[in-house]
């Protein structure tokens, strides 16, 4: 399941200046780690309205804001276990079925990539930067979300997700593990999220954090020790150095 997000006005600060904390390194970074939905696919836009339905279904009417805020950058294991403790009593055996369906249906007809990460990827393929993908999504959903909007086969084999942990954002567990297995340094990855559970991870794991606001996540709610915030894609490689 990915990450929630809200399909509600573009937010104001996007067009605005931002307060950034200048965290970009003397030199490109030796891994770029990206988040994936709202960071590389435009699915949490989609994905709310779906939750919202279901939730009610459960007997947990919630607004999509509150949605955001409870769960945007959240594994799914984690917010099953919030139902449950919200409704008093374990989810019925196959509550999800409906949920999954519907996601994919959705998805298959109607996911983009997020307007300009492409370009991103480009110019850091360019300059030599690995790159991967730590999501809080399972691996079946990041092959088939990532495989829809083409952008799979650029993290072929560098792909991370909450269920190779113990513990999900906003634990370290997640960065460090792909730093680990691809080699490199914790202080010498960065991290490009848009949740203050990815942000708050990326601390946690000794990564500067790049919040992007461009979405649908306020800018204050990602600014913090070590954090650039930033709105637009096309901004992202020179804050990197490239």
């Amino acid at each position: 399941m990915p990450c929630r997000s809200v399909t509600l006005r573009r937010p104001a600060h996007a067009h605005g200046t931002l307060r950034r904390v200048n965290v970009t390194p003397n030199r490109p970074p030796d891994l770029v780690v990206f988040d994936c939905d709202g960071v590389l696919i435009d699915s949490e836009r989609l994905a709310v309205t779906i939750d919202a339905q279901i939730l009610a279904g459960l007997g947990w009417p919630l607004t999509e804001a509150e949605i955001v805020e409870r769960f945007v950058g959240r594994s799914f294991t984690d917010m099953a276990a919030d139902i449950e403790n919200q409704l008093g009593q374990p989810l019925p055996a196959g509550w999800d079925t409906d949920w999954r369906r519907r996601y994919r249906e959705t998805f298959d007809a109607e996911l983009t990539a997020v307007e300009g990460v492409e370009a991103v990827l480009d110019a850091l393929a360019g300059a030599g930067v690995p790159t991967c993908v730590a999501s809080s999504t399972g691996h079946s959903g990041l092959a088939h979300t990532l495989g829809l909007t083409g952008l799979y086969d650029r993290f072929a084999g560098r792909v991370f997700s909450a269920a190779d942990v113990t513990r999900g954002k906003p634990a370290p567990d997640l960065f460090l593990h792909a730093a680990r297995t691809l080699g490199v340094p914790p202080a010498r990855c960065v991290v490009v999220e848009d949740s203050p559970y990815g942000v708050a991870a990326a601390r946690a794991a000794g990564m500067p954090a790049f919040g992007y606001c461009g979405g649908l996540t306020p800018a204050h709610r990602l600014e913090g020790p070590g954090t650039t915030v930033f709105a637009h894609m096309r901004e992202l490689p020179a804050l990197l150095g490239v």
